[in-house]
């Protein structure tokens, strides 16, 4: 039986005592270049907006919102186990960032990634009202 299949998964805001896991569950995840690397003080500043996802005790999901200004956030460090994926698990994760930013009176949230459906289907759009979009410039 799939262990998806089997235990309920819940979104809970991260604590401190969770954040050697979290480095642990990310770490596949930055070797395949798909996260950057996190220091633990990198983590200790995401702890505030920062989400698990929980199964079975295990963590099987993590995301951080960074917060800017007042006008700005951005989704961070999204990760979701392969085995819950297409469940629902990420979008669970990126709601509770956008409900986050919402609670704090943050105007745009931004993620920058290489999942452009997903974001997408998570309501996110490549311009903002009035046209405005990112732009970028790699210095390395």
């Amino acid at each position: 039986m799939d262990q998806s299949a089997s235990s309920e998964v819940e979104v809970r805001p991260v604590t401190t005592a969770d954040l050697p896991k979290v480095a642990e569950f990310i770490e596949p995840f930055v070797a395949q270049g798909r996260l950057l690397p996190r220091t633990r003080e990198e983590l200790d500043e995401l702890v505030p907006h920062g989400f698990v996802a929980v199964s079975d005790n295990e963590i099987v999901g993590f995301v951080a919102l960074e917060v800017y200004s007042r006008k700005l956030a951005e989704v961070r460090s999204l990760a979701v186990s392969s085995q819950f994926r297409r469940q629902g698990v990420g979008k669970k994760l990126v709601d509770s960032c956008v409900a986050r930013a919402s609670e704090l009176g943050v105007l745009e949230v931004m993620a920058i990634t290489s999942a452009e459906d997903f974001f997408l289907n998570c309501g996110f759009d490549f311009t903002l009202p009035g046209e405005k979009k990112a732009l970028f410039r790699a210095l390395r």
